[in-house]
């Protein structure tokens, strides 16, 4: 469970509120000498049969002004934090859900330690995903390489799907941009108003692009899940007549599981990776929001209304 503010800008208005409290002190202050000058106590106390309120120091106006004080700085506070946009993003059982299917294609993919070789081998593990997910689910697809590319936007046409994921090639980009693919993935599911989950699958190491830590921050904002998978024995394989030996960055993609509330799951073989997909087809505990804007407008106008009920009845000023 975790609290995100989409517009933290506005939390700068907080340090207004020492500067609310100073000046309603000093106007009380100001008003109680001015009150002085021209009160007629005995009168009061004659009026209203209560000696108390004819002594403007006494515990009770002290209490009053307070309270008053502490409605009108709480009223404020929760103004302040409603314009701010918090969301409090916690787990719960969904039906209702996208994802985005984010597949390393750099060359290294061509490795035949799977048959015939890992990206083959990846497209009908994605394949099979589809198969078991709910029909109205959505899923986009992106691959990445040195640099990211949307292959397709969040749908719910399976056959489409099937269609971009079977045309999936390598990219003739050099590196891997795990960080890009990870924001880029992302930005499919920014304007989804469901739980949001990226599974990200690569033999390798970011080398190049957006960092880690930066795209790890950029998820957090949206509540996006990231399921990662890291594929590939720990002989490696071949492409091009050339011996591939797997680097993995497993302690990253561990991490970025970890932090966005995903799992981590190593494939060595075919049936790891399919079981990797169909443990995630199974998950129904996701991040889900909670927008806390009215929330809190509803806080700041009942205290509103509870001010002008006081200060109409209990602490009412006889003139």
């Amino acid at each position: 469970m975790r609290l995100v503010f989409n517009n933290p800008v506005y939390l700068w208005f907080l340090l207004s509120i020492p500067f609310f409290i100073i000046t309603h002190l000093f106007t009380l202050k100001y008003n109680k000498s001015a009150a002085l000058k021209f009160s007629n106590f005995e009168a009061i106390a004659r009026v209203t049969g209560e000696y108390r309120l004819a002594k403007p120091y006494s515990g009770l106006m002290t209490n009053r002004n307070l309270f008053m004080l502490l409605i009108r700085t709480l009223t404020l506070f929760f103004i302040i934090l409603s314009i701010s946009s918090p969301v409090l993003w916690y787990m719960g059982r969904t039906s209702e859900f996208d994802f985005v299917l984010a597949v390393d294609a750099s060359s290294s993919m061509l490795a035949d330690d799977f048959l015939p070789n890992r990206l083959d081998a990846a497209k009908k593990a994605a394949d099979l995903f589809l198969n078991n997910i709910p029909d109205k689910v959505g899923v986009g697809v992106v691959s990445f390489a040195g640099t990211s590319f949307v292959e397709k936007e969040i749908t719910p046409d399976r056959d489409e799907l099937r269609g971009i994921i079977s045309r999936l090639g390598i990219k003739n980009v050099g590196g891997t941009d795990l960080g890009g693919a990870l924001v880029s993935s992302s930005n499919l599911l920014f304007t989804s108003n469901k739980s949001k989950v990226v599974i990200l699958l690569t033999d390798g190491r970011s080398n190049v692009g957006i960092s880690i830590d930066e795209a790890i921050e950029y998820l957090d904002k949206y509540g996006v899940i990231v399921h990662t998978i890291g594929v590939g024995t720990e002989e490696g394989g071949t492409f091009l007549a050339q011996e591939l030996v797997s680097t993995l960055d497993e302690a990253n993609l561990r991490r970025i599981a970890e932090d966005t509330e995903g799992k981590y799951f190593r494939a060595e073989t075919e049936e790891e990776l399919n079981n990797a997909y169909m443990e995630i087809a199974k998950i129904d505990m996701l991040n889900m929001p909670l927008n806390l804007s009215f929330l809190l407008i509803i806080v700041a106008l009942s205290l509103l209304f509870l001010e002008l009920v006081l200060v109409n009845t209990k602490y009412r000023i006889i003139s």
